[in-house]
């Protein structure tokens, strides 16, 4: 990659490999560890894919990461810097209901 490296993505690289290095981290049990893991080499994936990733497919992640690691207070400041750096890329607002239509 050269020096052109769009810096949303930068941001979510260095966003992700921080949250996945905390997620190794801890020790104790979270049951969907698993499902965590995969999404967050899927958010790696997209920010080493040289193109801008999708937003709605960052969302997707990020909700599928937000609920495997449930309430681990030790991973709120990480899951927050993937979040703002997911934001980074748009998309409109966001809601809440999940009962929208898709445009």
């Amino acid at each position: 990659m050269t020096g052109d490296a769009d810096p949303r993505v930068v941001r979510l690289g260095a966003a992700v490999s921080r949250l996945r290095r905390e997620l190794a981290a801890v020790r104790g049990e979270l049951a969907d560890r698993g499902i965590a893991e995969e999404e967050l080499a899927a958010l790696a994936a997209m920010a080493v894919g040289g193109l801008p990733p999708e937003p709605r497919r960052l969302r997707r992640s990020l909700l599928l990461v937000a609920g495997a690691i449930g309430s681990v207070s030790a991973l709120a400041p990480a899951l927050g810097g993937v979040r703002e750096a997911i934001d980074d890329f748009g998309d409109g607002p966001r809601t809440g209901t999940g009962t929208g239509t898709v445009p």
